[in-house]
């Protein structure tokens, strides 16, 4: 048996978008051609365009298709400080690297001043921060990007509370983690921009999308054939937008369930496991994340035990796997840089079953008691 509990990395791609892209694969035409065939294929890609605003709750025009999330917080990053003429960028300090990095590369080479805003032991956005800065230098601010839940403790934020503070600034969310999973409304959050990404939500990797507001056009990253607004030139990739819509759409993912799961997990390991805490308990988290932390093992030690007993997870965002230092996320929620180097986490999705959570509880035991042996040689 082998057991799949890395959902917040990658989640299984859903019968429903098999289906929808292999269809649309054997499908010729160019979105932007003018014949039948192109004609036929832009349909696909403004009814799955439809299908996505409706999951988010913006307009289909609001909707941008890009590469992946990652493409669309550099987009919305790079674009919102280039359309602002202002220097402060103001993220939370728990950012996905795909935020994090854009920004530290618009201080680097365009002069921009980055503010990252502290949160608390849970993991929660500090506003009394945010309103004194918005307050003190408000008329400074390009934009304020705070992530919708974190991907590696899946904590959700107060968005909400972050556009009411923020006024007039723009205001960006990466809620590549919480669409389809928790209650998650565009238009009644009331940011600027939104990312979102198809294989977090059972559709294929390589497509994802900008919500962007429709009185913002902010500069593009990429130019050619003036697709998606101007804003993100390429040709469409149709087979993958009518996958990713096919699957936002489908309603296979069960919250309830998946939180029962998490639930049992996480009494079954604390009762094996005392010692172990897990991180952002106290705060509204979404349903299949669980960051646990083990005090005197490894990190990486138990990930690799743990895959050596057919049970898959991961030590943080997968983006940075394989690059050996503590998570940022973790530091920001106080811990040294040794607990931060002690901590799993295990997400579960919408085919993960009881057998999958009660076989993880059974290694480990045997997982924790060898990786401790390793820490201490």
């Amino acid at each position: 048996m082998s057991v799949y509990l890395d959902h917040a990395a990658t989640t299984p791609i859903f019968d429903v978008a098999v289906k929808a892209m292999t269809d649309a694969l054997t499908k010729v035409g160019n979105p932007s051609s003018l014949h039948t065939e192109g004609r036929s294929t832009r349909k696909d890609v403004e009814d799955a365009r439809d299908l996505i605003a409706k999951a988010v709750g913006c307009l289909a025009s609001e909707v941008i298709f890009t590469g992946s999330g990652t493409e669309a917080d550099n987009a919305a990053i790079k674009g919102l400080f280039w359309k602002s003429g202002k220097k402060i960028i103001a993220i939370s300090a728990i950012e996905h690297h795909a935020v994090l990095d854009p920004a530290r590369w618009l201080v680097e080479h365009e002069g921009a001043e980055l503010i990252e805003i502290p949160v608390s032991k849970n993991g929660e956005l500090d506003l009394d921060y945010l309103k004194d800065l918005v307050a003190k230098r408000g008329s400074e601010i390009a934009l304020i990007s705070v992530m919708h839940s974190n991907n590696e403790t899946g904590v959700i934020q107060p968005i909400a509370e972050v556009v009411k503070i923020a006024g007039s600034i723009p205001v960006h969310t990466d809620a590549v983690q919480s669409f389809t999973k928790t209650p998650l409304s565009y238009k009644e959050l009331g940011v600027t921009s939104m990312a979102l990404s198809a294989h977090k939500v059972g559709g294929p990797h390589g497509i994802g999308a900008l919500i962007l507001q429709r009185a913002y056009e902010i500069p593009a990253l990429l130019h050619g054939g003036g697709q998606e607004r101007e804003i993100r030139s390429g040709t469409l990739n149709a087979p993958a937008i009518v996958a990713f819509a096919a699957a936002a759409a489908s309603k296979i993912y069960e919250a309830s369930k998946v939180q029962e799961l998490r639930e049992r997990f996480e009494a079954g390991l604390l009762s094996s496991a005392p010692s172990a805490y897990i991180n952002g308990v106290d705060a509204k988290r979404l349903p299949g994340i669980s960051n646990v932390t083990f005090p005197g093992t490894q990190s990486d030690s138990l990930l690799l035990l743990m895959d050596s007993m057919k049970v898959s997870c991961s030590t943080g965002a997968a983006c940075s796997a394989g690059v050996h230092r503590p998570s940022h996320v973790l530091l920001a929620m106080g811990h040294n840089e040794v607990s931060a180097q002690s901590s799993l986490r295990f997400s579960l999705g919408a085919n993960s079953t009881t057998a999958d959570v009660d076989f993880a509880l059974s290694v480990l035991p045997t997982v924790i008691e060898r990786g401790r042996a390793a820490n201490q040689k």
